[in-house]
């Protein structure tokens, strides 16, 4: 019976587990993607990002690094990018001031 309610809880943990991470996938606004950072699957962050970005050379240059890592077919679900979190916020930042520049330019 203790192994029972063992595994009972063990099944509860992993269903939350994966109705936490659809809530994470599902929760974006129009126009903008979801994007898991970091080096280890432990430590990774998700961050939200405009899909404007996929344009610009230094977000594809993240890509391709996760494609090198991981492939295009792997076991996990959502897009993850194996770089440190604070290279990935600097690329972004940088995005987000030159799309600014550009759109005051105008």
């Amino acid at each position: 019976m203790i192994q029972f309610k063992t595994i009972v809880i063990q099944v509860k943990r992993v269903v939350d587990k994966k109705i936490s991470r659809l809530r994470h996938i599902i929760n974006v606004r129009k126009g903008h993607f979801a994007v898991y950072v970091g080096v280890d699957e432990e430590e990774t962050k998700r961050f939200v990002v405009p899909i404007s970005y996929l344009n610009h050379p230094l977000f594809q240059a993240l890509l391709l690094q996760a494609e090198d890592e991981f492939g295009t077919d792997h076991k996990r679900k959502s897009l993850t990018i194996p770089c440190a979190k604070d290279v990935f916020i600097d690329i972004t930042s940088r995005l987000k001031r030159s799309k600014f520049i550009r759109t005051e330019s105008n």
